[in-house]
């Protein structure tokens, strides 16, 4: 941290932006580095031992008053009034405690996202040759899904590491699903319905196999010829779907994914409630998904962006009550964002609470501690500490982004049990 100096114990006052050079093991403290807010914490800073510490000048609110200056207390008081630090370091234990359950919760709800994805590569590859078998197959992890959704108090979303086997294929059908099915949560809908809203998200894009792949994956600009052939697969999984015997509110989702709110979307440019709306919940997940995870890497929109620039420039094109809602559910720092705090540390959102959007998970970038045991921080527990702002990749050095290691596709899975309880999906 740069523009630091050094303070001595009986110089420390509240405003004062402190930098502790002990180890984040060996303080009681959330942050190494923070600006005082109370007494006790000075105290506490006092019992460290240290002779001195380094100080923000440009983070404080004050300047530290000149040595030999009097004092706010005499130094033998300073002594008498050392704490006890025992509790402090029991407070910093129950921290690293919870930061543990956090780390097994998320291998826990990770081993979920692939277990999920492997059962739509099951489907997807024995649709046709099973389809009676795979659709119910289809229909149970739906139903298993929405009820761990639906029946959770609180819903918090995860974003996905890149360890998944292979299976990246698969995760465009789910995070759609995911999404879709935490709008339907918000608005209540009955499970029955939310049934058929994942069905038809998990479908959506079943017409796709009959695109040659020289379209799927061009990443230069479509030919009018080629985007003619790409639009078709709206149609080509509705006759996919009619084979497969979905009912038709699923059926009516496949074809009207790509509907936009303003008649400008495709195959039949309906407009408003002319949509079905659970199309018009997909519409939106879809359209999300594609701006974050597109064919070509490089044109990847972070979480933030996407969101952004789906409200500020094509708010239009959706739904405007449930774009309001899908964006407070995401939150406007959505899991994967890269953030700096409100104490100037940079960190990256790792899970958005929906009851608590604004108060997102955040892994924290220190480099004294190994990556692997990155330090997790719930911002609902830190009512003094906010998002500042959202930091595209390109402007976060190297070392920090490899550290915080944002994913390159952004995949999404809920945790919506107690700690404790099983996986939401397996």
């Amino acid at each position: 941290m740069s523009d630091n100096s050094s303070v001595t114990m009986d110089q420390l006052r509240v405003g004062l932006y402190v930098v502790l050079d002990v180890s984040w093991f060996e303080h009681p403290f959330a942050f190494s580095h923070f600006k005082i807010k109370t007494e006790e914490q000075i105290r506490t800073i006092r019992s460290l031992g240290l002779k001195t510490v380094r100080y923000n000048p440009s983070l404080s609110d004050i300047s530290p008053p000149l040595q030999g200056a009097p004092q706010q207390a005499p130094s033998a008081a300073v002594a008498e009034a050392k704490p006890d630090l025992a509790p402090a370091l029991q407070a910093k234990r129950a921290l690293m405690e919870r930061i543990k359950a956090q780390r097994e919760a998320a291998a826990r709800i990770e081993s979920a996202f692939i277990n999920s994805a492997k059962a739509i590569r099951d489907i997807e590859k024995n649709l046709l040759s099973r389809p009676a078998e795979t659709v119910q197959q289809a229909t149970q992890l739906v139903t298993q899904i929405a009820e761990s959704i639906l029946c959770a108090p609180e819903l918090a979303i995860h974003v996905m590491g890149d360890k998944m086997g292979g299976e990246e294929l698969y995760f465009h059908s789910l995070n759609v699903t995911m999404l879709s099915m935490m709008v339907a949560r918000d608005i209540r809908l009955p499970q029955a319905v939310v049934g058929v809203l994942g069905m038809g998200a998990l479908f959506h894009d079943i017409g796709r196999r009959e695109i040659p792949n020289r379209i799927l994956l061009k990443t230069e600009p479509l030919t009018q010829a080629e985007r003619h052939l790409y639009e078709m697969h709206c149609q080509y999984g509705v006759e996919i779907g009619q084979r497969l015997h979905l009912v038709p509110p699923v059926l009516a989702i496949i074809r009207e994914h790509h509907e936009l709110f303003d008649g400008t979307g495709y195959p039949k440019k309906l407009k408003g409630e002319s949509i079905g709306l659970l199309s018009r919940i997909v519409a939106i997940a879809n359209y999300y998904d594609e701006l974050c995870n597109p064919v070509d890497i490089i044109d990847a929109m972070t979480p933030h962006e996407a969101l952004s620039v789906m409200f500020a420039k094509l708010r239009n094109k959706f739904d405007p009550k449930l774009l309001q809602i899908f964006i407070r559910c995401l939150g406007v720092y959505p899991p994967g964002t890269i953030v700096q705090l409100s104490n100037g540390v940079i960190a990256m959102v790792a899970t958005v609470n929906t009851a608590a959007p604004m108060k997102p998970m955040i892994v924290i970038y220190d480099a004294n501690i190994p990556k692997d045991d990155a330090i997790l921080v719930d911002l609902v527990r830190e009512p003094d500490l906010n998002i500042a702002r959202a930091i595209r990749p390109a402007q976060v050095p190297g070392e920090i982004y490899n550290y915080l290691s944002p994913r390159k596709r952004v995949s999404y899975y809920f945790d919506a049990g107690k700690p404790g309880q099983e996986s939401v999906a397996t």
